[in-house]
């Protein structure tokens, strides 16, 4: 999704969701269930910092969720992000990026509020993404935390998104056969290629 178009977030999950009706075939108890499993699950120290907690604020905001809707939260989209800009292989430029972006949030949010992005109410949060993206980075750095979200909503759990496979049985999809095991992952793969 790219928000140059200037489709909201909502209209975003909206055409999401039409995929086949996915929205209306959900079972409701299955992301039930998810999120009681979920409240279970021991939270990374990582996900505490103010970065993280913010960062986790922002993709629900982009990709919130809803009764027969796993949203942010529910794929683990924060877990597949650290995975993917913390790894030591990864991008760094995205990495760069995205903490650049926390920075550029908060200082807007004190600008204008005279607190930071997490002491906001919620309405007031939607109305900083809102103004962000009428910049040009703005609107790619949340071009960049959607793509890491659809990312985290289709790839193979054994990367940190899509928890239990929740994003595949909301739209119905019947992944390949067989999974990676987790000592085969790219990023695995790439740590032994460059060790030998």
């Amino acid at each position: 999704m790219d928000v140059r178009y200037g489709i909201s977030r909502r209209e975003f999950v909206a055409r999401l969701g039409l995929l086949g009706s996915l929205a209306l075939t959900f079972p409701v108890t299955a992301l039930a269930e998810l999120r009681q499993g979920q409240s279970n699950q021991p939270i990374p120290d990582w996900a505490n910092t103010p970065d993280w907690k913010t960062l986790a604020q922002v993709q629900e905001i982009l990709f919130p969720a809803g009764e027969d809707i796993p949203g942010a939260t529910d794929i683990g989209a924060g877990v597949y992000l650290h995975t993917a800009i913390e790894n030591p292989d990864a991008d760094g430029e995205d990495r760069e990026f995205v903490y650049q972006g926390i920075g550029w949030l908060n200082d807007l949010t004190r600008e204008r509020h005279k607190k930071t992005f997490l002491q906001l109410t919620a309405t007031q949060q939607e109305s900083i993404i809102e103004v962000i993206v009428q910049s040009s980075a703005g609107r790619n750095w949340v071009s960049l935390l959607l793509t890491y979200i659809i990312e985290a909503l289709l790839a193979d759990p054994v990367y940190g998104g899509n928890r239990n496979g929740i994003g595949w049985q909301w739209l119905e999809h019947q992944p390949g056969y067989p999974a990676p095991p987790a000592d085969k992952t790219w990023d695995q793969l790439l740590l032994r290629r460059t060790q030998a």
